[in-house]
């Protein structure tokens, strides 16, 4: 029996500063059927709060608290695993107020950081790989990574996102990242179902990309639908080998299933 949704937001329920077509008349219909509804998104920029209202605007119910984001996520891990330690934060600023506003102890020397979190960054640069250097030839024991997406999509095509950041970091430190946090991470899974207090066995998950959403939703037992609104066509989906449970070609065509 279903009881929960996990919905994506990009490509499953917006595409950029719109609404796809039936999206808001299919979460209205889940909530009707008295389902839980949390949005995910890997996009480590916008907090919950701005994502809920971006939502209620476009006339789909949504609040903060329905919103689990890749940077929140990461809030939430570094304060069961790294709370009350020193992270310094390679992102840019709207990852770091984040940070900072959730009571994330923040330092801008590398060399007293605990914990290095890496995210999103327009400006990365040489000067952050040798301040990651400079964190853990200090002692810092711990790097966690806000999302594993290497590319994301822009009106003018895909460019680099936050896991080729993460990528350079690791690379120059020579250390696997502790933990990746967004989507298919199972720390990520997990926050997700206990938002909705919910085992993973009666929540179905709806998304566009077959690496991160519905990846996330098999490994943890979510029924899994795709919908063919984002970045996945039928070559992709024929081609690899995580597949959903279901196809759709949009959140509206989802319905039945949720």
């Amino acid at each position: 029996m279903t009881r929960g949704v996990v919905v994506d937001l990009d490509g499953t329920v917006l595409s950029g500063d719109s609404l796809l077509d039936g999206a808001a008349d299919a979460l209205a219909a889940v909530r009707d059927a008295g389902r839980g509804v949390l949005f995910l998104t890997n996009n480590p920029t916008r907090p919950p709060a701005e994502y809920a209202q971006r939502l209620t605007g476009l006339g789909v119910d949504a609040r903060p608290e329905e919103v689990l984001t890749a940077t929140s996520a990461t809030i939430d891990y570094l304060r069961e695993h790294h709370a009350d330690e020193s992270v310094f934060a390679i992102a840019e600023a709207s990852v770091t107020d984040q940070l900072r506003d959730a009571g994330v102890s923040l330092v801008a020397d590398a060399r007293r950081a605990d914990t290095v979190v890496v995210g999103y960054d327009r400006e990365f640069a040489y000067d952050d790989m040798v301040a990651a250097l400079r964190a853990f030839d200090a002692g810092a024991d711990a790097l966690v990574g806000t999302d594993p997406d290497i590319t994301v999509p822009t009106p003018d095509g895909p460019v680099p996102g936050s896991g080729a950041i993460i990528d350079a970091v690791a690379n120059v430190v020579e250390r696997d990242p502790d933990a990746v946090l967004g989507k298919p991470s199972d720390v990520t899974a997990r926050l997700a179902l206990d938002r909705l207090d919910l085992p993973a066995a009666e929540c179905v998950l709806v998304g566009d990309r077959l690496d991160t959403d519905i990846a996330m939703g098999n490994r943890v037992g979510m029924t899994t639908v795709l919908v063919r609104t984002g970045v996945t066509d039928d070559e992709t989906l024929a081609a690899s080998p995580v597949q959903p449970d279901y196809v759709r070609d949009s959140l509206a065509d989802a319905r039945d299933l949720l």
